[in-house]
């Protein structure tokens, strides 16, 4: 193994820029503080003393998240970067059988002295590439397990006023329920936004936090708005979604980067070279909710070509600062702060991309190439027994980790991006 860095609506006739007006007059104040939300790391704190970082690792390998061995073996050398259908297929079972194994105990699992419980959003993650794993590959152990996940829960949430990230299980309890029709799957998911449609709305500008202020929540929470609306067929949910996600659009989105702010406290905060601090994985987050939420918004709502607008702006700017090995640094801006390749953000980067290459939102030809130097490259980072490494502990910010660190919601993010290039495979290469 070759020795690598150790550590290292949107309808609204006011808009501006792609969602709206500005992140900075958006803003009569940032606020001084904001609360966490799931696990990241608060962000009024520094980010990244080694203090925080070692203490974040350790919290998430004790709450069974994944772990970073110093040892984890050999890499991969049984897979192929090409992009046809048996090739992909391949690599997503390698990881995806892998992290079952490591995983499943913990599914459904509920334990307040170790913090255990398989509803939060790092769960929430890897269900979700389980469910397009299952799909894309026909693989029902995938989906069986996702099932027994819900029943587990009772189909249930951490919260009946849920954030972005106690909302985000429901993913899955949707997706299995436009499959069986069973009421029970979304009884509960359903009271839970129904309170938050007749709770008040917070709007921007004031010194309350609107709801989806984190750019995470973008992939945690407008999808399962989306999905209810498929299941039901009732308008109000995507217009709960449309007018939320202008808010965090006009807060956080950087018209002129293109790319999102992990949230208000960062709007300011730069990287060592001068350059503004955007977090791959939060880069990631975005792209990857754009692809999710657009999967289920309906065809003629009219803030839909501003999510396109906004995957194509952010495509680009990603496309042009692709590593060499085609993966993205933790820090997309100064990739020198943390040299290592970061695979989370990466996967959900690249299932952005390559969902809007299958979907006609983005040009074949020129994302293409973009795509194939990805997969290649997170292929790199599989080892023998099928752990992905690569993936940044929980946090809000760039940050150093070891090689073989792996972690749910990252698996997640690559079964979600193999499960589109296993689709464009089939488009490509039908017989291989």
């Amino acid at each position: 193994m070759s020795v690598r860095r150790n550590l290292g609506v949107l309808a609204t006739a006011a808009s501006v820029c792609v969602f709206g007006i500005s992140a900075r007059s958006a803003l009569s104040q940032p606020p001084a503080s904001l609360p966490t939300s799931g696990l990241t790391d608060t962000p009024v704190a520094p980010p990244n003393t080694d203090a925080m970082r070692l203490a974040g690792i350790t919290k998430d390998n004790s709450r069974e998240f994944g772990s970073s061995p110093d040892d984890p073996g050999p890499l991969a050398k049984d897979l192929s970067p090409a992009i046809t259908r048996a090739a992909v297929a391949k690599a997503m079972r390698k990881v995806a059988d892998w992290q079952l194994a490591q995983s499943q105990q913990y599914f459904t699992v509920i334990e307040p002295t170790r913090q255990l419980d398989g509803r939060i959003w790092t769960w929430s993650v890897l269900y979700t590439g389980y469910m397009a794993a299952a799909s894309s590959l026909g693989e029902n152990q995938y989906r069986d397990a996702m099932e027994q996940v819900g029943k587990g829960y009772n189909w249930g949430l951490r919260s009946m006023t849920p954030n972005g990230d106690d909302m985000s299980i429901a993913q899955t309890y949707l997706e299995l329920y436009l499959q069986d029709k069973q009421p029970e799957q979304i009884a509960t998911i359903q009271t839970a936004l129904n309170n938050i449609l007749a709770a008040p709305r917070v709007e921007l500008g004031t010194n309350q936090k609107i709801a989806w202020w984190w750019c995470d929540a973008l992939f945690m929470a407008p999808p399962t708005w989306a999905r209810m609306y498929a299941a039901t067929g009732d308008t109000k949910y995507i217009s709960y979604l449309d007018e939320e996600f202008v808010k965090t659009s006009q807060l956080l989105y950087d018209p002129q980067a293109h790319l999102y702010s992990r949230d208000a406290t960062y709007l300011d905060r730069k990287e060592k070279n001068g350059q503004k601090m955007f977090w791959s994985r939060g880069e990631g987050w975005v792209m990857g909710g754009l692809a999710r939420t657009l999967e289920y918004l309906p065809k003629d709502d009219p803030a839909r070509v501003k999510y396109e607008t906004q995957l194509k702006e952010m495509a680009a700017a990603l496309a042009k600062i692709q590593g060499a090995d085609g993966l993205w640094r933790s820090g997309l801006l100064d990739p020198n702060a943390f040299d290592q390749p970061e695979i989370s953000g990466s996967a959900l980067m690249t299932f952005g991309i390559t969902w809007g290459i299958n979907n006609g939102v983005l040009d074949r030809k020129v994302y293409t190439p973009v795509v194939t130097k990805a997969w290649a490259g997170m292929l790199k980072h599989v080892y023998a027994d099928g752990r992905l490494g690569d993936i940044q502990q929980t946090g809000a910010a760039p940050s150093s980790f070891k090689p073989s660190a792996s972690y749910n919601y990252g698996v997640g993010g690559f079964l979600l991006a193999g499960s589109e290039i296993h689709k464009m495979a089939a488009t490509r290469h039908p017989n291989k």
